[in-house]
C-alpha cells in the first residue's frame, strides 16, 4: 500500500468518524439533595453540545427508576417505559434528560432542578410524565408553578379532563395517541381538556400496538413513533 493511499484512508476514516452521530451517554448522578439533605439519584443522559433545555422524565406504572451501580454497571427499573426508553432521543446537545422516580413531592424535583442548574446554569427545565405519572405532573403543575419552565403530560390519566392550567405561569402541554385504548387514559379526556381550557395539545397517530392496552408497547406508549413524538415535544419546548 502506497503512502498516499495510507494517508487517504486515514483522512477518510477520520472524516467518517466526525460525520457519525455522537452516542448519548448515561451517568448516575447522586449530587442532587433535598432541603432536608436526602439524596435524589437520577440518570443524566447527554450528548456533546451546549444545553439550553432539560427534561425531567418520570415513568408511568409504579413510577420506579431506582438508578444505582451494581458491579460497576448502571442498572435501573422502568427501561421499557416510553419516556425512559426515549431518554436518548431527548438528549441531543441542546437538550439533556434526567430520568428519576415519579414523585409528587416538590422538593424532590427541585433537588434535581438545582443540580441541573449547578451544571448548566439557568436553562429551561420541563417536568414530563406519562400515564400514571401524569397524576404527578398535574399536581406539580400547581405546587411548582413558576419554578420550572413547564409540564408535559403524555398519555394522561382521565383526570386531565378537569385539569385547568389557566392562570399558571409555567407552560403546560398535553400529548396523546388518538388510538390509545387504555381505559384510564382515554384520548378523549386530553382532547376535552384542551378544548375546555385551551391547553396546548399534540395528537399522535400511527405506530403499532402489541400487548395490553395500558402497557408501554401499545399505542399508549407510542410504540414505533417514539422519535416523532419526542421530536414534536422538543419542538414545542423550543418555541420559547
Amino acid at each position: 500500500m502506497t503512502i498516499v493511499r495510507c494517508v487517504f484512508l486515514v483522512i477518510l476514516f477520520t472524516l467518517a468518524g466526525l460525520a457519525a452521530p455522537a452516542q448519548a451517554a448515561d451517568e448516575l448522578v447522586t449530587s442532587a439533595r433535598t432541603a432536608g439533605g436526602e439524596t435524589i439519584p437520577y440518570i443524566l443522559t447527554t450528548k456533546p453540545g451546549t444545553p439550553a433545555y432539560a427534561v425531567i422524565l418520570m415513568p408511568g406504572g409504579k413510577g420506579i427508576v431506582n438508578p444505582r451501580m451494581e458491579d460497576g454497571k448502571l442498572v435501573f427499573s422502568g427501561g421499557g417505559n416510553f419516556l425512559i426508553r426515549s431518554r436518548e432521543l431527548f438528549a441531543d446537545g441542546r437538550f439533556v434528560a434526567a430520568s428519576t422516580d415519579a414523585t409528587s413531592t416538590p422538593d424532590r424535583i427541585l433537588a434535581i432542578v438545582r443540580d441541573l442548574e449547578a451544571r448548566y446554569g439557568k436553562i429551561a427545565i420541563y417536568v414530563v410524565g406519562t400515564s400514571r405519572s401524569t397524576d404527578v405532573t398535574m399536581a406539580l403543575a400547581r405546587s411548582l408553578d413558576g419554578k420550572v419552565a413547564g409540564f408535559i403530560h403524555t398519555s394522561s390519566m382521565n383526570g386531565i379532563a378537569g385539569f385547568d392550567p389557566r392562570g399558571l405561569k409555567s407552560r403546560n402541554l398535553i400529548v396523546l395517541h388518538t388510538m390509545d385504548a387504555c381505559r384510564v387514559t382515554s384520548p378523549s379526556a386530553g382532547k376535552a381538556s384542551s378544548q375546555k381550557y385551551g391547553t396546548e395539545l399534540i395528537e399522535m397517530t400511527g405506530g403499532k400496538s402489541t400487548g395490553a392496552d395500558c402497557e408501554a408497547q401499545a399505542y399508549h406508549g407510542y410504540n414505533g413513533i417514539e422519535a416523532e413524538t419526542v421530536g414534536k415535544i422538543k419542538a414545542w419546548i423550543a418555541q420559547r
